[in-house]
């Protein structure tokens, strides 16, 4: 080999060994790792919402609407079929999906909320507690 060839290896050896290394870091991110978990949650929790909404709900809104499935709904015009029941269904869906994420984001919040005013609290505690023994050791001083 070439003295230029092993120069040009040797270059892309620590290129992608740089490119590596970057790739850990940011893998191993705080926040690379929730978004990976939030992904997963999502996923199950749709399948729990899907569920909700195809097993329990919409049978119920089925029989309030006299028997009626939304999925079978269509529209035949020439070969072509139209399904409108399927686009209603994936439209209560997203409704129902979207209310559910709603309610489970405030309740975090709420959570969030709280543990922020306990923290908030005691960084008020400890100041406060700081400051007495700032004039505690004035006073010793005179």
């Amino acid at each position: 080999m070439k003295k230029v060839e092993k120069k040009e290896m040797q270059e892309v050896m620590e290129n992608g060994s740089k490119f590596i290394k970057e790739f850990k870091k940011f893998i191993s991110r705080g926040n690379a790792i929730d978004l990976a978990v939030g992904v997963i949650v999502g996923g199950a929790f749709s399948k729990i919402i899907t569920s909700i909404v195809e097993d329990i709900l919409m049978p119920l809104l089925g029989i309030a609407l006299g028997g009626h499935d939304f999925k079978g709904l269509s529209l035949n015009i020439g070969n072509a079929t139209i399904k409108y029941g399927s686009f209603i269904q994936n439209i209560i869906d997203f409704l129902i999906v979207s209310f559910c994420i709603f309610m489970f984001v405030k309740v975090i919040n709420k959570f969030t909320k709280k543990e922020e005013k306990k923290e908030e609290k005691k960084v008020e505690e400890n100041i406060l507690l700081l400051q007495e023994i700032r004039d505690l050791l004035k006073e010793a001083k005179k």
